[in-house]
Parts: structure tokens; sequence; C-alpha cells
């Protein structure tokens, strides 16, 4: 299709999916700051004032898992009890193990290794991981996730500076592009949901929310006047976050990526260290698909990684152009395996992952953030790419 709509949505901090991946990711930046080799697989749930972590955690480092969930809770703003759920009174119950000694038992030595080859790690578990680029934007991402993702930033910020002071942490937008000859030409439909104090005339808070959030961020000349707006359409949203409705690390794997742009091989970032190839390969595959735009290899890109667990090198590398390629996909694949080291521990060090840092990712995107200078937004391998293809 060459003429459709396309819609992408994003949520903030304060939603409860958004609390809990926060929660576990501050748990794994936590323990990587005293142990870079901690192995961590944690999750969070979170319904009314109650928090329970649960996973596996294997690591040197010694911390205060009730703090870090407490302190998460109380940055991201539940700080008053008359909303229900509270940084301070909140129930936390642990349920940690440490992690599996079968599985430990291929990914601290990969089949490779054992076979006599370059000592690495194995793939922590076998699945297959997605990335995606596109020339609609400065950061290479589709343009409704983009536009989505800086609503929520807006609405987090005007809320927490006191610019809107009625405003609560719970909130989502979702943002409706119109594309004609495949690329976007327009805004069509534009839904924001706050959460908010009771007191507010919902007249007021439209109009606030609109004129400090909306304008702000959508670039005029794709607004029109048959644009439309949904500002909490639902007329009333003062029941939110873990009481409004549970929350669950993992559950917002499209807005963490490309707003269903793009395929998801399934698998969760948040909670989860580096040897975890869910989170790293599809680091990696976002990596690779940038630099093949940034070299004009492609307009579109997707790159597919699969892995077998204990296995470090990927067993399958794909890459589709979408008919938008300058160079046969075969030829950009072949280019690929030659610039980009794609074992997990190689990708470890390439992107610097055994380093703290993670829950800055955990609201608003792990992928299009060239605002937090992260290593796999780069587009450092464009030219090696060429030469790679001249050379073949």
């Amino acid at each position: 299709m060459s003429n459709f709509l396309f819609t992408s949505e994003s949520v903030t901090e304060g939603h409860p999916d958004k609390v809990c991946d926060l929660i576990s990711d501050s748990v794994l930046d936590a323990l990587l700051a005293q142990d870079p080799k901690s192995r961590v697989a944690c999750e969070t749930l979170v319904k009314d004032n109650q928090v329970i972590l649960a996973g596996e955690i294997t690591t040197a480092a010694r911390v205060d898992y009730g703090k870090i969930a407490r302190d998460t809770i109380r940055a991201i703003g539940y700080t008053d009890e008359e909303i229900g759920f509270c940084a301070d009174s909140c129930e936390i119950q642990l349920l940690l193990r440490e992690q599996s000694a079968d599985i430990a038992l291929g990914v601290d030595r990969s089949l490779e290794s054992k076979s006599g080859e370059e000592e690495q790690n194995g793939a922590g578990d076998q699945g297959m991981m997605f990335g995606y680029a596109c020339d609609e934007t400065e950061e290479l991402m589709p343009l409704p996730i983009s536009l989505a993702h800086k609503l929520t930033r807006r609405l987090a910020a005007v809320r927490k500076s006191g610019e809107l002071p009625f405003l609560r942490p719970d909130g989502k937008s979702q943002v409706t592009v119109e594309y004609q000859d495949g690329r976007p030409v327009r805004i069509d439909t534009v839904v924001l949901s706050t959460q908010h104090e009771p007191d507010i005339a919902m007249d007021e808070l439209r109009q606030a929310v609109m004129e400090k959030v909306i304008r702000p961020v959508l670039p005029g000349k794709m607004v029109d006047e048959n644009t439309r707006f949904f500002i909490n359409p639902t007329g009333r949203f003062v029941i939110g976050g873990p009481v409004g409705d549970s929350g669950l690390t993992g559950r917002k794997i499209i807005v963490d990526t490309y707003g269903g742009f793009g395929r998801h091989g399934g698998g969760a970032f948040s909670g989860k260290d580096a040897t975890k190839v869910d989170r790293s390969a599809a680091y990696m595959c976002r990596y690779i698909a940038k630099n093949i735009v940034k070299a004009g290899l492609a307009s579109r890109c997707e790159v597919q990684l699969a892995y077998a667990i204990g296995v470090a090198k990927p067993v399958s590398v794909y890459i589709d152009g979408f008919g938008t390629e300058t160079v046969d996909t075969g030829r950009i694949t072949e280019a690929v395996k030659k610039v980009f080291d794609m074992r997990p521990a190689s990708i470890i060090r390439e992107l610097e992952l055994d380093k703290p840092g993670f829950a800055r990712l955990a609201a608003y995107g792990h992928v299009g953030r060239e605002d937090l200078g992260v290593r796999w937004e780069r587009t450092d391998k464009a030219q090696a790419l060429l030469k790679a293809l001249d050379e073949n």
C-alpha cells in the first residue's frame, strides 16, 4: 500500500507498565554499578499499593531492592497517598533467586569456545530480534512513534516543572499519520489522555494540554484544518497508575521500539542484562539498520538476527529493504557480516552494555534516543559498509 493511515502510541513513565519497566531497569543499573558481570532477569508487578519484584539474579553486588523501588516510584511522581500508590507507603515483596545453573553453562562459555574457537559468551536464550530504520525523521525513526514519544515526554515535563500542576503521572498519547506514496504528508489524528487532579475543569485541562503540550510538539506543516484532536476523550481520568490498572514489566514492547512499523521478536528489554539477546541483539539490529539507511543503501530497512541458546554466532541474518534498497539485499547482508560482530560478548563491548544507564531508556523508547548518546544510535559504520560492498 502506498496511501494509508498509520498509528503509533506512547505512554508516560507514570503508566503502570512503565513504572514496572523503570523499577526493573533501576535494579539492573544498581547491580551493574557494583558488578558489571551481573546476570539479571528482574520483572516487576504493581497493583494498587503493592510492588512485587520477581526473577533470577546472580551478582556479587549488594543492593537494597526495596529502596531502589521506592526511589524510582518517588522520582516518577507517586508521592501522594491520596492517589492510592505512594513511594513511601507501598508494600514491597521480593521473589528473587539466582540464575539457573543450566542456563549459565551455555552463557558463560559458548559452544564455539568449547570447540576451541575464540573465547566468547553464548546467547542467553534462543529467539529472533528485529531492528528498523527509515529516513522519515532526523533520528531515522518512523514519524508516528517519534511524535507520540515527544508528546508523552512533553506531558511529563510540564507536570514535573509545575507548569501544569493539576496533572498526575499516568498518561498516554496516540498519533495517526497519513502517508501518500509511502511518505508521511500530514497528521490525521492525535489522542492524548492524562491523569489529573479531581477539581480541574475539563475545558481548562483540554485548553492547557493543547497549548502547553500538543502545539509545541507537532510540526505545523503537518497539521491542517482536518486534523482531529481528542484530549481526555472519556472526560475524566482521576483514577490512574497502578490503582486504575495493574502494571507488568515488558508489556509495552511496541512502544519501546518502532510503534508497529517493523516487526518485533516478542522479547522485552527491561530488567535484563545484555547477555540476554532479547535486549542486546535488538539494539544491534537497530544499529545495523540505521547504518544501512545512513549509507544510502535503503530508505527503509529491517534487520533480523536469530540465536540458539549457548551459541555465540547468530544462526541467521536477514535484511529487508522493502523494495527501497539501492543494492541487492544479499550483497548488503554479506557486507553487514563483515562489518558487524554479532556475537553477544562482542555486542556488549561494542555498545557498552555492561555499564549502568538502562533506566533512562525504560520510558519514551529504547531506540531513536539520540538525546541520550547511546552507541546503537551512531551511524559510524556507514562508510565501512560501503567499503565492504566495493570489496565484494
